[in-house]
């Protein structure tokens, strides 16, 4: 018998003779990983209550979900008298809450463990898991690298911070599959050995409760995002490295070269480490050697295909290649397996996605780009003469090096939503050193859109790429 099967078994074991229905969960927030979990746990007999801050009348549909599974709801805010022994052995949090929230906060005085849904599907996956984080090209890179490991022959799944959560397909998981997860600095924030450390986490639980890294841990990039939930830059990378920092000897890390943060992370760690690079030759990773993009183990290099082979636009889609190109190389996947994904893969919607072309304008939907740093790699993908549409509500970011470039490439920048005037005072600030840049400011993105179909002329690129997010106007990116 392998490991594999060792393994298949251990899983089917734990899950099989843990004693769900003695357990009592409560499940704060009822976004996407928050309503999977109730499914998943209440569906195992435990004792599951929800609760929102949200009143019942929005959220009727989730609500409906969870009907005839003995779920019980405590709705429009969060009593404490959830945090008592009776009510909770320990909290599953959806990831958009922080760990500010006097909530939490009063659960970890009370010594309550907190864990959240991708971390305990993480706990529970009987199949290798690829962690792919970083502050950009995370869902490009994921995406490539579940199709790489398809190509290659593997089952192949791929979930996290994309779509729906995973937890509740845990069964149909094997131990010869590959799992990639994209997580993100929220999800990640739950992962830190020390959320827990002040708990009282009784011995049946403690192995939902363990440091745990992936088998393949993938850190693209880290530049200034999420402030507005961070606060520091040093908060912000330190939930992203909860990713690599448990990484033992029989584990991977990837790491971007490029990027001076996950360069010098990459120099810190235990674990052995595969980079990408545009610029430098790696040992092991990929990188581009003469034009071809290629994957290297202890020094060999192997062609994948020439870099002008690859659809996606722009040098950071490169970068993105290049980072699934060494995640496969880790997963053992092959040349011919990269090649044949890389030569067709032509992206991911939102991200630079060409929508339509009419009366030879080119529009661009690169609505993913939520923040300044996302914006530039947009404009420096083209050639052409750009409108651009940005702004969205801004996440505490700074916007002086992204007006910089914004007043040096675009034609004709439209504002919208409530970090206009913020952005207008950042470009203002750069037009009188630059060529002469027309702006206009709107309140919302549908006046913004209407202004580029007036003023949008044959050879130009309308690009929506807003570098704010859109919940100052939407519920959710979706």
């Amino acid at each position: 018998m392998n490991n594999e099967q060792l393994f298949t078994i251990h899983y089917s074991l734990f899950i099989a003779f843990m004693n769900w229905p003695d357990l009592k969960v409560v499940v704060v927030g009822l976004a996407r990983e928050g309503l999977a979990a109730a499914q998943f746990l209440a569906r195992r007999g435990a004792q599951v209550t929800v609760t929102d801050t949200k009143p019942a009348e929005r959220l009727r549909e989730e609500v409906s979900l969870l009907q005839g599974l003995g779920i019980s709801f405590e709705l429009g805010g969060h009593p404490d008298s959830l945090l008592t022994p009776t009510r909770s052995d320990f909290l599953v949090v959806s990831p958009g809450a922080p760990l500010s929230n006097p909530f939490l906060q009063q659960a970890q005085r009370r010594e309550l463990p907190l864990t959240t849904e991708s971390r305990l599907f993480c706990q529970l996956c009987p199949s290798p898991i690829i962690g792919i984080s970083g502050s950009s090209g995370k869902t490009t890179t994921t995406t490539l690298a579940g199709k790489m490991l398809d190509a290659a022959g593997y089952t192949a799944r791929v979930g996290g911070n994309i779509g729906q959560p995973l937890i509740n397909r845990l069964g149909k998981i094997h131990a010869t599959d590959w799992t990639a997860l994209e997580l993100s600095s929220f999800q990640l924030e739950y992962f830190h050995a020390d959320l827990n450390q002040n708990a009282n986490i009784p011995p049946q639980l403690q192995a939902l409760f363990a440091d745990w890294g992936p088998k393949i841990a993938a850190l693209l990039n880290i530049t200034p995002n999420h402030l507005d939930r961070h606060k520091t830059m040093a908060a912000y990378t330190q939930a992203k490295r909860a990713l690599v920092d448990y990484l033992g000897l029989e584990q991977i890390a990837v790491l971007g070269w490029d990027n001076p943060v996950t360069q010098e992370i990459g120099q810190q760690l235990k674990a052995p480490v595969s980079w990408f690079s545009l610029r430098q030759r790696v040992e092991n990773g990929a990188c581009l050697l003469d034009g071809q993009i290629s994957l290297l183990r202890q020094g060999v290099a192997s062609a994948i295909c020439p870099a002008d082979a690859v659809k996606l636009r722009g040098e950071h889609n490169l970068y993105n290649v290049l980072a699934a190109c060494a995640i496969a190389g880790a997963a053992g996947v092959d040349v011919e397996a990269m090649a044949a994904v890389v030569t067709s893969f032509s992206g991911v919607p939102h991200r630079l996605e060409l929508v339509t072309r009419r009366e030879g304008v080119a529009w661009y939907n690169d609505s993913i780009a939520t923040s300044p740093e996302r914006l530039m790699a947009a404009l420096n993908s083209f050639d052409e003469p750009i409108i651009l549409l940005a702004g969205g509500k801004d996440k505490d970011l700074p916007w002086e090096d992204a007006a910089q470039l914004i007043a040096q490439r675009v034609k004709h920048l439209i504002l919208f939503g409530q970090a206009r005037e913020l952005i207008l005072e950042a470009v203002e600030g750069m037009t009188a050193d630059h060529r002469p840049l027309t702006i206009d400011v709107y309140r919302t993105l549908e006046e913004a859109v209407a202004r580029a179909k007036t003023i949008a002329r044959p050879g130009d690129v309308a690009l929506l790429s807003p570098g704010g997010t859109s919940y100052d106007a939407y519920h959710d990116f979706a």
